[in-house]
């Protein structure tokens, strides 16, 4: 199946909830008297004021729950070093793989040749892991066997600190194509969810120098650009 992002569940009102846990540090007032008090107005200029001093923990209180399906283990074994997170994924070891599912990069389906190679390989390892099942080879480690982009489903949960961090690392363009183009679902859903919080959201060029190693030369030019990109 294609790469599908769903926005399963948030934290309710995510920016009032930053804000009023961040004007807290400052008052002498309840914390459920200053997210009442609070309007859009105030909500967008105390976020950004936080963004530019740099106090983000408060943005740790609003979290965002997220649904991945149809992305390879590639690209999960990228997402999972993103520590400060929860994950919950499909396992090889009591899911049976019940069909050929491998996701193929679009580098390789551009060429025939390529993707005939690929094509063949994969129903070769795939057969295998079958052949191994019925011989009474555990699931576990029948699945050694199978290609290292076998396509799975994830559950990702990250607070809104952590999905920034996330969103400036996996958005660049140096970043591998897959879970570039995860991070742009989840960036346009999280932005959708909360335009507050993730305006400045998005890989360095956006707002500053590029801190790339070796820069790609394409700085990005708006948010908009970001989530337009197809690839």
């Amino acid at each position: 199946m294609p790469l599908e992002v769903k926005l399963i569940a948030h934290t309710t009102d995510p920016a009032r909830v930053v804000a009023a846990s961040a004007r807290l540090c400052y008052s002498a007032s309840s914390a459920g008297a200053l997210y009442d008090g609070l309007d859009g107005t105030d909500i967008r200029r105390f976020l950004k004021k936080l963004r530019d001093v740099g106090h983000l923990s408060p943005f740790e209180h609003a979290s965002f729950t997220y649904a991945v399906e149809g992305v390879s283990r590639v690209a999960t074994h990228q997402l999972v070093r993103h520590r400060l997170a929860s994950y919950s994924q499909q396992s090889q070891r009591y899911v049976t793989m019940g069909e050929l599912r491998c996701v193929a990069p679009p580098e390789v389906e551009s060429s025939a040749e390529a993707s005939r190679i690929f094509r063949e390989t994969a129903e070769i390892a795939y057969a295998a892991y079958e052949r191994m099942v019925e011989l009474g080879v555990p699931r576990e480690d029948a699945r050694f066997i199978l290609p290292h982009g076998w396509e799975t489903s994830i559950v990702v949960t990250m607070n809104a600190r952590e999905l920034l961090h996330f969103f400036g690392l996996r958005l660049c363009r140096r970043a591998q194509w897959e879970i570039r183009a995860a991070a742009r679902r989840m960036l346009a859903l999280a932005h959708e969810a909360s335009p507050e919080l993730f305006e400045y959201a998005g890989p360095p060029c956006l707002s500053g120098p590029c801190r790339e190693f070796k820069p790609c030369g394409r700085p990005y030019g708006s948010l908009e650009e970001v989530l337009e990109e197809d690839r």
